[in-house]
């Protein structure tokens, strides 16, 4: 066990408040101490950790510099908001971070009024912060609002919008762009920094508009070279000519762990006279104090619970691999047989196991950056020439690409292979991260194919499946985590499009399963076996096509009919009643009972996926007691909950 590190400066911090009291020369201390505690905090919850580490001195220099929570400051991608959290009263219970009933492990409007906007993915803030500075105008209130973006979100193209919008505009907005791995302008060194907080200054802008109104009486072709010469001086040193043309002021690149640069530069931007959108560009390091943050190649990105002194994590042993090793593993062995196949992915390849990909074979994987919506017309590209493209993405991520998947992918029928990983609840990212809604969505659109894994074997099933698909766009989703420990198919199947499975024959009761809640559905069979109830259980395989002939034959032989899914309302439950009323085995001229099982209609905060599916009744008590109240044996489902 170590010593705790004595953190006094912060120990007195409760607020912002507390800091802005504090003397300039403090800082550097409050910056150690904050990093200290990250660390400290993060190794006991695991979470982001190089994220936040190379933000340290510029959150407490921006909490000293700005009013906050007045002043807005929002954390575009609230993983590195962890140091944000601890300086805005919510140290006290830090060490909750992404468990059940503790913090979130993003920025999250209910949890705080120092969180002004909730971020789970990326490049939101600078539209949010527009949204706010145009509120603040239009109310004439004097609120500053800073949106704070790293280089990595600025590849997704609403960041451009937003400031394309932004340069139009005359209201007040202060863009921070972390440069902490892009390197889009060169480094900061002393005489970046003098030059960024020259042209900060009051002085210069003063001169540089006088400078303005005066030439405005010049002729105009002296005017407009003037003009350019002095943008060309000031962006041939400091960069930024293209957030200049945008319309946006820019500022830098300064070190951002160097206080006494951050500290006058942001009471420059600050103090500006003047509207319009103002951009700090802040070149950071990722993991930063942190050795062995620092010499990760990801930079301890995100982590397990780990030793602080070594950095060695703390994971627990597999059982079985992941699914998404499965899936990686089962898309080279079929590009190893078929060199059309190609990879995709937004800016996640490790976490969509496309690096594995990688390694064997580099220039048929593409990562687009986070940029979801390009990565799918990107496929959608490549498919019309007769390539056959994976787009691995999570399926919340997705989401954001669905207006690409109707128009540039199913409208034209064009055959996408879409890995949907992250499907169902994903546990301690919470809300944001869930895969709660990729069925209903993805299941609607015409041609579309819709496939779910029941477990890994099945998983290796649908990549081929998918390899040899080719009339239009098709889907499989699986969940994260490890898969069930069942033994990986040596040549997978084709399988028959729209066909289901029966695992399990009963004469009473069935359940229709979608997804790898098939392991829970048949546990609930065995144990309703203990209730004198006779069980059909079946993996249906596909939401769309739907096997219409195995609904129908499970709806005409039992009395009860259960439909399981880890997903939302509107999904592959809905499709199945659908199918039913249209072949009229709904119609009041039979008994049967249908219900479908589905995530409650609330969106679930974070805490561990096995806790949440049982709270959701998605497990084998859940289903039992379903059956049973179904039934009409209330009293035995309600005993069935609790034992």
């Amino acid at each position: 066990m170590t010593t705790p590190t004595k953190t006094p400066l912060l120990d007195a911090i409760q607020s912002p408040a507390d800091l802005r009291r504090l003397p300039e020369s403090d800082l550097a201390q409050v910056a150690q101490e904050l990093r200290t505690e990250t660390i400290d905090a993060v190794s006991v919850t695991g979470g982001h950790l190089g994220a936040g580490l190379g933000v340290i001195e510029l959150t407490v220099a921006l909490h000293y510099v700005f009013n906050t929570p007045d002043d807005r400051i929002i954390w575009d991608v609230g993983h590195q908001a962890y140091p944000h959290k601890i300086l805005t009263e919510r140290r006290d219970r830090i060490r909750t971070l992404r468990k059940g009933e503790g913090l979130s492990g993003f920025t999250k409007r209910a949890e705080s009024p120092y969180d002004p906007f909730g971020a789970g993915h990326s490049s939101t803030s600078i539209s949010a912060g527009l949204g706010m500075a145009v509120a603040a105008t239009l109310a004439d209130k004097p609120t500053n609002v800073v949106a704070v973006i790293g280089d990595g979100a600025m590849s997704a193209g609403m960041a451009y919008e937003a400031m394309n919008n932004a340069g139009a505009m005359h209201s007040r907005l202060i863009i921070i762009l972390n440069d902490n791995e892009m390197s889009i302008a060169p480094p900061a060194g002393a005489l970046s920094s003098y030059l960024a907080r020259l042209v900060s200054g009051g002085t210069y802008r003063t001169v540089r508009e006088a400078a303005k109104q005066l030439g405005r009486h010049l002729p105009k072709f002296i005017y407009d070279r003037a003009r350019k010469t002095e943008e060309f001086a000031r962006n041939f040193w400091a960069g930024g000519t293209m957030f200049e043309e945008l319309g946006i002021y820019y500022v830098g690149p300064i070190d951002g762990h160097n206080l006494d640069q951050l500290l006058p530069i942001l009471k420059n931007v600050r103090d500006m006279e003047g509207r319009g959108p103002v951009l700090v560009h802040v070149v950071t390091q990722k993991g930063k104090g942190y050795g062995p943050a620092e010499a990760a190649k990801d930079k301890h990105h995100a982590v397990n619970t780990f030793d602080v002194l070594t950095g060695t994590q703390v994971k627990p042993k597999a059982n079985a691999p992941t699914y998404t090793r499965v899936f990686a593993d089962a898309l080279v062995k079929e590009a190893q047989q078929d060199d059309k196949i190609v990879a995709i992915t937004a800016a996640m390849p490790s976490g969509t196991g496309l690096d594995v990909f990688e390694k064997a074979f580099p220039d048929r994987t593409f990562d687009v950056g986070i940029a979801e919506q390009h990565a799918v017309t990107f496929a959608a590209g490549l498919a019309s020439e007769g390539f056959k493209p994976f787009c691995a993405i999570y399926s919340t991520f997705l989401q954001r690409a669905y207006d690409q998947v109707v128009h540039d992918v199913a409208i034209q029928k064009l055959p996408v292979r879409f890995a949907v990983d992250r499907a169902g609840l994903v546990g301690a990212d919470g809300a944001t991260h869930a895969g709660s809604f990729d069925v209903s969505y993805l299941g609607i659109l015409p041609g579309m194919v819709v496939m779910a894994a029941a477990d890994e074997a099945e998983l290796v099933h649908m990549v081929h499946t998918a390899v040899a698909y080719s009339e239009g766009p098709i889907a499989f989703r699986f969940p994260r985590g490890e898969g069930v420990g069942i033994e990986l198919p040596e040549h997978p199947e084709v399988l028959t499009l729209g066909k289901g499975r029966i695992l399990r024959e009963g004469n009473k009761v069935a359940i229709l399963s979608l997804g790898t809640r098939l392991a829970e559905a048949l546990k609930a069979a065995e144990d309703l076996a203990a209730y004198g109830i006779s069980t059909t259980v079946a993996d249906a395989r596909f939401a769309k096509p739907l096997d219409v002939d195995l609904v129908s034959r499970l709806a005409r032989n039992h009395e009860v009919l259960i439909t399981v899914e880890e997903g939302s309302v509107g999904g592959f439950g809905s499709f199945v009643t659908q199918a039913l009323l249209e072949k009229g085995l709904l119609d009041g001229r039979r008994p049967l009972k249908l219900r479908s099982m589905v995530l409650p209609d609330i969106f679930l905060d974070h805490d561990k996926p096995e806790k949440l599916y049982a709270e959701s009744h998605l497990d084998a008590k859940g289903i039992v007691a379903k059956v049973l109240e179904t039934l009409g044996r209330e009293d035995e489902a309600a005993r069935a909950l609790i034992a």
